[in-house]
This record gives C-alpha cells, structure tokens and sequence, in this order.
C-alpha cells in the first residue's frame, strides 16, 4: 500500500510548528508545575488549556484535510476516502 503524504506550503508548516511550539512549552510548564507540587486545580487548568490548544490545532489541521486532500480525491473519483473520512470521524468522536 503505498504511503500517502501531504504537501504543505512553508507558510502552513510555519505555522502549525508555532502552534506545536506553544503546545510544548504548556505541556513543558504543566510538567514543571507537577514538580513545584502546584495546587491540584491550576495543574487542571492549564491541562484543560492544552486539550483546547490541541483540539483547536486538530480542527485546523482537519478543515485544511477537507479542503484539500479529501476535495481533490473525490474530484479524481476516488470515493473510497469518503470512507477514510468517516473512519477520521468516528476516532474524533471518542
């Protein structure tokens, strides 16, 4: 089966590195936090607040998917992504 990839232009991979970037250095302070024993509920906080970073970076990353490498399959008649979409979907929900 071969491999399939995604070209992104290097303004777009900029980007989503910044944003991976930012994720890192919450994830990087949350783990600081656990050393310093921070109170519990500002642990939970800034958690929450990498969870909403991924979720928003995820969604990002999804519409871009959708309005290019699923629009141009289905243009090329290949409706066999609908299912890859549907798959994506159903691990998205979880």
């Amino acid at each position: 089966m071969e491999k399939k990839t995604t070209k992104r232009n290097e303004e777009t991979k900029k980007q989503l590195t910044n944003r991976l970037n930012r994720i890192e250095g919450q994830i990087r302070g949350i783990k600081k936090m656990i050393e310093e024993d921070r109170y519990c509920n500002d642990v939970l906080i800034q958690l929450s607040a990498v969870e909403s970073s991924i979720k928003s970076l995820s969604n990002q990353v999804l519409e871009t998917h959708l309005l290019t490498c699923i629009s141009n399959e289905i243009e090329k008649g290949n409706l066999e992504v609908i299912d890859e979409l549907i798959s994506l979907f159903k691990r998205f929900n979880k």
